[in-house]
Protein backbone atom coordinates (compact mmCIF):
# COMPACT_ATOMS: atom_id res chain seq x y z
CA UNK A 1 0.00 0.00 0.00
CA UNK A 2 1.63 3.23 -0.98
CA UNK A 3 0.38 6.49 0.07
CA UNK A 4 0.96 10.11 0.71
CA UNK A 5 4.05 10.49 2.68
CA UNK A 6 3.38 13.45 5.22
CA UNK A 7 6.51 16.11 6.21
CA UNK A 8 10.00 15.66 5.08
CA UNK A 9 10.39 11.76 4.66
CA UNK A 10 10.13 10.66 1.23
CA UNK A 11 10.75 14.18 0.05
CA UNK A 12 7.10 15.04 -0.06
CA UNK A 13 4.94 17.36 1.84
CA UNK A 14 1.91 16.33 1.49
CA UNK A 15 1.07 19.44 -0.67
CA UNK A 16 -0.13 19.40 -4.08
CA UNK A 17 0.99 21.02 -6.99
CA UNK A 18 -1.92 22.94 -7.10
CA UNK A 19 -2.10 23.76 -3.64
CA UNK A 20 1.44 25.00 -3.54
CA UNK A 21 0.65 27.37 -6.88
CA UNK A 22 -1.71 28.70 -5.06
CA UNK A 23 0.13 29.57 -1.81
CA UNK A 24 2.67 30.66 -3.88
CA UNK A 25 0.01 33.14 -6.00
CA UNK A 26 -1.20 34.14 -2.49
CA UNK A 27 1.99 34.76 -0.98
CA UNK A 28 2.96 37.53 -4.24
CA UNK A 29 0.22 38.79 -3.71
CA UNK A 30 0.09 39.53 0.03
CA UNK A 31 4.31 40.68 -0.54
CA UNK A 32 3.43 43.26 -2.81
CA UNK A 33 0.23 44.78 -0.61
CA UNK A 34 3.18 45.23 1.72
CA UNK A 35 5.41 46.63 -0.47
CA UNK A 36 2.84 49.25 -0.94
CA UNK A 37 2.47 49.76 2.34
CA UNK A 38 6.08 50.58 3.17
CA UNK A 39 6.13 53.17 0.20
CA UNK A 40 3.27 54.83 1.37
CA UNK A 41 3.67 57.98 2.99
CA UNK A 42 0.56 58.69 5.06
CA UNK A 43 -0.29 62.35 6.05
CA UNK A 44 -3.17 63.99 8.00
CA UNK A 45 -4.48 66.88 6.44
CA UNK A 46 -7.15 69.12 7.92
CA UNK A 47 -8.99 71.78 7.02
CA UNK A 48 -11.27 74.36 9.10
CA UNK A 49 -12.72 77.37 8.45
CA UNK A 50 -15.97 79.33 7.48
CA UNK A 51 -17.86 77.29 4.87
CA UNK A 52 -18.25 78.56 1.16
CA UNK A 53 -18.90 76.75 -2.02
CA UNK A 54 -15.79 74.43 -3.56
CA UNK A 55 -13.57 74.03 -0.75
CA UNK A 56 -13.71 69.76 -1.03
CA UNK A 57 -13.03 70.61 -4.84
CA UNK A 58 -10.14 72.56 -4.75
CA UNK A 59 -8.47 70.76 -1.59
CA UNK A 60 -8.96 67.31 -4.27
CA UNK A 61 -7.96 68.99 -6.83
CA UNK A 62 -4.98 70.42 -5.90
CA UNK A 63 -3.90 66.73 -4.48
CA UNK A 64 -4.85 64.75 -7.29
CA UNK A 65 -2.90 67.24 -9.30
CA UNK A 66 0.24 66.06 -7.44
CA UNK A 67 -0.81 62.07 -7.32
CA UNK A 68 -1.79 62.53 -3.51
CA UNK A 69 -4.27 59.61 -2.88
CA UNK A 70 -7.38 60.23 -0.63
CA UNK A 71 -7.36 57.05 1.56
CA UNK A 72 -10.04 58.60 3.63
CA UNK A 73 -11.90 61.53 4.45
CA UNK A 74 -14.39 63.43 6.69
CA UNK A 75 -15.94 66.21 6.91
CA UNK A 76 -19.25 68.52 8.84
CA UNK A 77 -20.05 71.76 9.04
CA UNK A 78 -21.42 73.14 12.18
CA UNK A 79 -23.07 75.74 12.73
CA UNK A 80 -21.70 77.65 9.59
CA UNK A 81 -18.25 76.36 10.14
CA UNK A 82 -16.12 73.61 8.13
CA UNK A 83 -14.40 71.08 9.07
CA UNK A 84 -12.33 68.11 7.26
CA UNK A 85 -9.83 65.76 7.93
CA UNK A 86 -8.24 63.65 5.29
CA UNK A 87 -5.59 60.38 5.51
CA UNK A 88 -3.61 60.78 2.60
CA UNK A 89 -0.74 58.48 0.58
CA UNK A 90 1.67 60.97 -0.60
CA UNK A 91 4.39 58.26 -1.93
CA UNK A 92 4.76 59.70 -4.89
CA UNK A 93 5.68 63.46 -4.09
CA UNK A 94 9.42 64.09 -3.74
CA UNK A 95 9.13 67.15 -1.49
CA UNK A 96 6.45 67.36 0.77
CA UNK A 97 7.30 70.76 2.66
CA UNK A 98 6.50 72.56 -0.95
CA UNK A 99 3.29 70.41 -0.46
CA UNK A 100 2.66 71.79 2.89
CA UNK A 101 3.38 75.50 1.61
CA UNK A 102 1.38 75.03 -1.23
CA UNK A 103 -1.36 73.77 0.69
CA UNK A 104 -1.31 76.44 3.56
CA UNK A 105 -1.13 78.93 0.59
CA UNK A 106 -4.26 77.50 -0.77
CA UNK A 107 -6.41 77.94 2.31
CA UNK A 108 -5.37 81.73 2.77
CA UNK A 109 -6.88 81.81 -1.24
CA UNK A 110 -9.57 80.13 -0.45
CA UNK A 111 -10.00 81.37 3.42
CA UNK A 112 -9.65 78.51 5.39
CA UNK A 113 -6.72 76.71 7.26
CA UNK A 114 -4.88 74.18 6.01
CA UNK A 115 -2.54 72.21 8.06
CA UNK A 116 -0.48 68.83 6.83
CA UNK A 117 1.32 66.40 8.93
CA UNK A 118 3.06 62.91 8.44
CA UNK A 119 0.78 60.60 9.93
CA UNK A 120 3.49 59.71 12.99
CA UNK A 121 3.57 63.21 14.42
CA UNK A 122 0.05 63.58 14.61
CA UNK A 123 -0.16 59.96 15.74
CA UNK A 124 2.44 61.35 18.77
CA UNK A 125 0.71 64.39 18.97
CA UNK A 126 -2.76 63.39 19.81
CA UNK A 127 -1.52 60.33 22.57
CA UNK A 128 -3.25 60.39 25.69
Amino acid sequence: MVGKVSGSAGGRTGISRRERGEFLRNFKAAELQIRKVIKMKKFIITVVGHDTVGIIAKVCTYLAGIQVNILDISQTIVDGYFNMMMIVDAGKVEDMAKMSAELEALGEEIGVIIRCQHEDIFNMMHRV
